[in-house]
């Protein structure tokens, strides 16, 4: 219970500051959304599950570059099958090779049957809406 209020006043604590920058600095878009992506990239090093799993899934969205290596670090070290299934949703999502090479070598070599199988959903989805 303390980890989701803990996740929720950390999240309610970005988009409130967040909104305050923008509407005070509209030109400076770039610059907020760079110190919501630090704190999201320090949210997935912390050993929490629920701000983990949270973190990348919003470095996903933001298809966050700089998240890459710390989310396949993620991917191939989270403590549970959420924290694994996230990351590589996230790296999915972000659409960077290195990202989704390991997501495809997830799919074969995890030690959950569970985060195999979503690695291998996630690649199979990559592949169909990124032919060429």
């Amino acid at each position: 219970m303390k980890t989701r209020i803990l996740f929720v006043l950390l999240l309610s604590t970005v988009i409130v500051s967040t909104g305050f920058t923008f509407a005070s600095e509209p030109a400076n878009v770039k610059r907020g959304s760079s110190q919501i992506e630090l704190n999201l990239l320090e949210g997935i090093e912390i050993q929490n599950e629920d701000v983990q799993v949270g973190s990348a899934y919003y470095l996903g969205e933001m298809k966050s570059y700089k998240a890459v290596l710390p989310l396949m670090k993620l991917l191939h070290e989270g403590s549970t099958e959420s924290i694994r299934i996230s990351a590589a949703a996230a790296l999915i999502k972000i659409g960077e090779s290195r990202g989704v090479f390991a997501v495809k070598q997830n799919g074969k070599f995890d030690d959950s049957e569970k985060v195999r199988r979503m690695c291998r959903v996630f690649y199979g989805d990559f592949l169909r809406t990124h032919k060429d």
